[in-house]
């Protein structure tokens, strides 16, 4: 029986989330939230859905049994919140929450709802690409340090130098350049390397004190990751996880498409496989999986649900050490 999906946020990552939820046949969209109707039935009309909603209350009694959440990073915790109280199962796009506390309390509700999933949407650890690169790191018999890379110039950068203050580049939204694209290269690197001991951010700021571009530098035991991100430019510099005299190479670490493992000699081999034509589609199938079968998944949800808290906290320690505060924080 397929899950009865309900979205909020109507922008193109939703409906490639809602593609790769039909592909899956795991799912059906049911109902569409959106403050404006007429943007929730614009969405709607191509999936042949009637039930879009303005109010949340209304749309989380409307049959839903799962919701994915893509809204403003600074209203996921509310939305999240009231979907747990309704037993409804949560999918919520990256960053999940604005800091510990939110998703202290989130962990805390979850206990009371004990038959509710919740998933963070990172897609890229889930595809088939990201998991050859973990096997080939399990096998380099020494890791030396990595550097992870993803600038990409934001369709609404201009709109920010026009004198304005998109979503996604405001403190008061929980966004900017770290929590907008920097959790990409991070997810990564905690779930290849675990939690860093120490964690140090030399913040770009912009006119309204969010983040626009920044260096991250996660400290282990014995390497750092360096990981460089922004909104504000295009960076076309591959990825690297360094061992000795062997290089793993990555082509985008968050699309994950090209991995080029180069070995003690500095003889190539290529390691990519062919991605689905749709990259969420892999975690639509799992992330079902682990509704259905809450039993024989329950270790592998709580490794996912663990990251998710660890990668919260990296964040939140970053934009302590670069001085970052949301409005959330307080």
């Amino acid at each position: 029986m397929a899950y009865k999906l309900g979205i909020i946020g109507t922008n193109w990552i939703t409906k490639q989330f809602v593609q790769a939820a039909h592909e899956s046949g795991q799912y059906v969209l049911k109902a569409v939230y959106s403050r404006h109707e007429d943007t929730g039935k614009q969405f709607a009309q191509p999936f042949n859905v009637d039930d879009v909603y303005t109010d949340l209350e209304s749309f989380y009694n409307s049959g839903i049994n799962v919701v994915y959440i893509a809204s403003p990073n600074s209203v996921h915790f509310e939305q999240v919140k009231a979907a747990i109280n309704h037993d409804i199962h949560v999918i919520v796009e990256k960053t999940a929450f604005s800091n510990p506390m939110e998703y202290a309390a989130i962990l805390e509700l979850l206990n009371d709802h004990p038959n509710v999933r919740l998933f963070e949407a990172a897609r890229h650890i889930q595809q088939a690409n990201f998991k050859v690169i973990e096997q080939q790191v399990a096998q380099m018999e020494k890791i030396a340090g990595a550097t992870f890379v993803y600038e990409k110039y934001s369709s609404r950068f201009d709109d920010y130098l026009a004198g304005n203050e998109p979503n996604v580049l405001s403190r008061r939204f929980s966004a900017g350049a770290l929590t907008d694209l920097g959790v990409y290269p991070i997810y990564a690197a905690i779930k290849l390397f675990g939690a860093p001991k120490q964690t140090h951010y030399f913040a770009t700021p912009l006119r309204n004190g969010a983040d626009g571009r920044g260096i991250a530098i996660l400290r282990h035991d014995d390497f750092d990751v360096t990981i460089e991100f922004g909104k504000g430019s295009n960076s076309h510099l591959p990825s690297e996880i360094l061992g000795r005299r062997d290089t793993l190479v990555i082509g985008d670490i968050a699309e994950v498409l090209d991995v080029t493992y180069y070995d003690d000699e500095g003889a190539a081999h290529q390691l990519s496989q062919e991605p689905l034509a749709n990259p969420m589609t892999t975690e639509a199938v799992k992330f079902a999986d682990m509704m259905t079968n809450p039993v024989d998944t329950a270790d592998a949800y709580q490794e996912l649900l663990s990251l998710s808290q660890t990668v919260n906290q990296v964040l939140f320690d970053l934009r302590q050490d670069a001085g970052i505060v949301f409005p959330a924080d307080k």
